[in-house]
């Protein structure tokens, strides 16, 4: 299964420390936050994954998650944005990527405690990362029964 990481955006709420580096990179408790993405969905299956960034910080990326198999990921790519252009525009570097195959879409500032895995066959429904019950679920590719708020 593909995935794509979408970790770009400036940061600009998080000054200063946006400054040395991505938001991205930022440690929640022990580790980068993007390390819980790439948790989720080795969990999940995924195993071909792409990270999208940009700005001055994009190699500390390839300085943190190399080629992936540290983190139980089979093949890791990476794609450059050159200039903020929204989440529109990073889909479009992963293009080539997807190649028409099914792909789970992750921010990378998104953290799940839940499974991304789908649901099993009679479950209904999926959630966003902001929801905190199944009844209020919305966002159909990420099938969860929880989400860390």
């Amino acid at each position: 299964m593909k995935s794509v990481i979408l970790a770009g955006g400036s940061g600009t709420r998080l000054h200063p420390l946006t400054r040395i580096t991505n938001k991205h990179l930022l440690p929640i408790y022990d580790r980068p936050m993007v390390t819980y993405a790439i948790e989720a969905l080795v969990r999940a299956g995924v195993t071909e994954l792409m990270v999208v960034t940009g700005g001055t910080h994009a190699g500390e990326f390839f300085r943190l998650l190399g080629n992936g198999h540290e983190y139980g990921i089979d093949r890791l790519f990476y794609a450059y944005q050159e200039e903020a252009g929204g989440i529109a525009e990073a889909l479009g570097l992963a293009e080539r990527f997807v190649d028409r195959d099914r792909v789970l879409v992750l921010l990378a500032d998104n953290v799940f405690e839940a499974s991304l895995q789908p649901p099993r066959s009679g479950a209904r429904g999926s959630c966003s990362p902001r929801s905190t019950s199944p009844s209020t679920c919305a966002i159909s590719a990420c099938p969860c029964s929880r989400t860390a708020a």
